[in-house]
């Protein structure tokens, strides 16, 4: 009987225990359904149409259907102007408003380069220098540059921007003298005609590799940003220099730094003899400047106050924002590249005559300032007349001066020299007077 009582009790125990236990799974249960019934009430639809990308590698929305961004997505940037070819004004709130000596200024620049350009380019044909790049075509976009900058801002050019460091204040000698390689001038020689440079002027020397000015450019624009001053950079290049490496290391060093620097793009037409065509498929250069992030504008180049205006603005907001901008500016290279090409053999005389004759930035200038009364034929006739008179002394000057002493070609190295460097001294000196007559001494700087 002890038994049978003590197995009641154990059962009593265990059937309270399961109903206690039933009961909690029962109430957990009506719990949970309450839940979901109550989360159900309150969840709205989910949908995907409002989901934002998060990657961090670009910013852009979600789409559901497959389809290639097409090459023309920035199809045909347009070509911002303030004169049409008769030098007429087309908006008057673009009209810089320049004054009439700053017009002439500009005027008188860009045809003392011309005569410069004529009188250097028939002596290397006369074989009295050993080379020359002429800038026929290209003067507004020299010019109206030039004098959107400050002096203080630094200035790296390809080869084809003499008419920036003449604005500048750059000497007719001093040209000369580059290009008669004579002792008067400041590279001592050692470079090839039209690489010009002035430490003064705060235009680095040019070199002729092609495009290794641009991401010297952005280095230079880092340093200056990290100055904190009032300064900027520009770069001057071709469309066909944009094709280069370079140019994708600059733009985007440039504007992943946040570089005050102006990227200038001369876009004339030819890399050499490789016209664009051949070059790229895009819409030339300002299209890539999206991409990169940079800000950008296409003007006629050969407007010298559209030019001054997008340059006048991509260095007020370039200094005041800490960011790159690049310009691209249209224009035509009337003459040869340089004078060991011939254009003749890749494009026709009529296509240059039009661009000399029809849309030149000289005449350009010329009809908006002989509209105003600024300019007659008489001026332009004293005005040619002088000038070319003027860069004919300083031509005559520069070739009766001596050549640079060659004890120079072994300075600038290092600060003392080397024991293999005076042992090349000794034996450049050894062989001139063996062969002495080969070598006429009298000509150079002692």
């Amino acid at each position: 009987m002890a038994a049978v009582s003590s197995m009641n009790k154990m059962y009593g125990v265990c059937f309270h225990a399961v109903r206690q236990t039933a009961g909690l799974r029962a109430s957990r249960l009506l719990q949970h359904r309450a839940f979901r019934s109550s989360a159900a009430h309150w969840q709205q639809p989910f949908d995907s149409s409002l989901e934002k990308p998060q990657f961090p590698g670009a910013s852009a929305e979600f789409v559901d259907h497959l389809e290639f961004i097409q090459p023309n997505v920035i199809s045909g940037i347009p070509v911002y102007r303030v004169m049409d070819r008769q030098g007429n004004i087309i908006n008057p709130s673009q009209d810089p408003q320049l004054s009439k000596e700053t017009v002439l200024n500009f005027y008188q620049k860009m045809t003392l380069l011309n005569t410069m350009d004529r009188i250097l380019y028939e002596s290397q044909r006369q074989g009295r220098i050993s080379f020359y790049m002429t800038n026929y075509g290209e003067e507004g976009t020299h010019i109206g540059s030039a004098a959107a900058l400050d002096p203080n801002d630094l200035v790296f050019g390809q080869y084809r921007e003499a008419g920036v460091l003449m604005y500048r204040g750059f000497p007719l000698d001093k040209f000369m003298a580059q290009c008669y390689a004579n002792a008067d001038d400041l590279g001592k020689g050692r470079q090839m005609p039209v690489h010009y440079g002035s430490r003064d002027l705060n235009f680095v020397t040019i070199s002729s590799p092609l495009a290794t000015q641009i991401p010297q450019a952005a280095g230079a624009a880092y340093a200056v940003k990290r100055e904190n001053i009032n300064r900027a950079v520009i770069c001057y290049f071709g469309e066909g220099a944009a094709s280069e490496g370079d140019a994708h290391a600059g733009f985007n060093f440039s504007a992943t730094l946040e570089c005050p620097l102006i990227f200038f793009c001369r876009n004339n037409g030819y890399a050499i003899s490789t016209p664009t065509n051949e070059q790229y498929r895009g819409d030339g250069i300002a299209a890539r400047g999206p991409g990169y992030g940079m800000l950008s504008i296409r003007v006629d180049g050969n407007d010298v106050f559209a030019v001054y205006n997008a340059t006048k603005e991509a260095r007020r907001r370039a200094v005041a924002e800490n960011q790159p901008f690049l310009i691209e500016a249209m224009t035509y290279r009337i003459g040869h590249h340089s004078t060991s090409d011939d254009s003749s053999a890749y494009r026709s005389v009529d296509e240059v005559n039009y661009w000399d004759k029809q849309d030149h930035p000289i005449s350009r200038l010329r009809h908006y300032m002989t509209a105003r009364g600024w300019w007659s034929e008489d001026d332009e006739r004293s005005w040619r007349k002088q000038s070319r008179k003027t860069v004919m002394e300083a031509f005559e000057t520069a070739e009766r001066r001596l050549k640079p002493n060659p004890e120079l070609l072994f300075t600038d190295v290092y600060l003392e020299m080397t024991p293999s460097l005076d042992k090349q001294r000794e034996a450049l000196w050894r062989h001139v007077q063996q062969y002495k007559e080969h070598y006429p001494l009298d000509l150079y700087d002692k």
